[in-house]
Formats: structure tokens, C-alpha cells, sequence
């Protein structure tokens, strides 16, 4: 009898930052999510502005290279109250968007509040609540960074958005 199984979708989940981007991979079949993979890009401090982008890239295009997904999402960012700093987490946001694209892959984008409303009921939900949820839904995961829990959930908001923007 053929193997008529579908393989599951792989989503790289995405949490921009510019000392320290998080990416988790989740595949889904069905409702269905399990855990892959995830960690964090962390470019050194000491390297010019432009070098830890491409630090940062570069690591973006290995855990792609890697892992394989077929779909990634990337948090929204938020203005914060210092401007130089939010234009330094756009750029960071900017190698998030354009690596996975690059890939050929397709990229979708969420609020802070839709990914922590995914995960965890409620879009105001604390980062520690996002970590515990993102144990109890991915538990082969084990213990995560606060980096890589955000990113997880990232991809489990994907996940369960997915269906809807495809209809949209």
C-alpha cells in the first residue's frame, strides 16, 4: 500500500532582536504541532552596527539551511520610547523579514498581542506565561530561552492563523 501521508508543514518562527533574534521551528499536520528545533542568533557586541547584521543574517540563512521550513513568521515590533533604539530593532527585524524571503519562503507577520493571545489565551500576557505555555504545548522542547520561547510561539500563532490567511 503507497504511503499516502502528507508531510507536515515546518514554520520557522521568528523573535527579532538585534543582541539576540530567537527562531524555533515547529512542524504542523493537521491541528497537530510538534517541536523540531530552536535556539538563538546572539552577534557579538563588539562588531560594527553593519557586521552584527550580517552576523545576524548569515545565522538566519544556516538555521533555514538547516532546518527547512517551508513557511516562517516574524513578531511585529513595538515603538518604544527610545527612537534610536527602535530603528536599531528594525534593522534586526528587516535580516528576520528578508532572510526567509531570500529562501523563497513565504512570510507572514504578528502582533505581540495575536502571538501571546495563540499561545496563551490573553494578548496581554507576560513573557514568563508565554515560556510555561510554550513548555506545557511543545513539552520535547524542554527548557527554552526567553528568545526562543517567544519565537516557538510565534510559529504556533502561524500555525493556527495559517488557514485563515490562506482564505483571506
Amino acid at each position: 500500500m503507497p504511503n499516502t501521508a502528507i508531510r507536515p508543514v515546518r514554520i520557522l518562527g521568528l523573535d527579532p532582536g538585534l543582541r539576540r533574534t530567537g527562531w524555533g521551528v515547529v512542524a504542523v499536520s493537521g491541528a497537530r504541532v510538534a517541536h523540531v528545533a530552536h535556539g538563538v542568533v546572539a552577534p557579538k557586541d563588539s562588531l560594527p552596527f553593519a557586521e552584527r547584521l550580517l552576523a545576524l543574517f548569515e545565522g538566519l540563512a544556516e538555521v533555514i539551511a538547516a532546518h527547512a521550513p517551508d513557511e516562517a513568521a516574524v513578531e511585529e515590533t513595538f515603538v518604544n520610547t527610545n527612537a534610536a533604539s527602535t530603528l536599531k530593532l528594525g534593522h534586526a527585524r528587516a535580516c528576520c523579514l528578508i532572510a526567509p524571503a531570500r529562501a523563497g519562503l513565504p512570510v507572514a507577520e504578528y502582533a505581540a498581542t495575536v502571538v501571546k493571545k495563540a499561545v496563551v489565551g490573553t494578548g496581554a500576557a507576560e513573557k514568563d506565561q508565554v515560556g510555561f505555555m510554550i513548555r506545557r504545548l511543545l513539552p520535547t522542547a524542554g527548557e527554552t530561552t526567553a528568545d526562543a520561547a517567544d519565537a516557538l510561539a510565534v510559529a504556533i500563532a502561524h500555525a493556527h492563523h495559517r488557514s485563515a490567511r490562506a482564505y483571506a
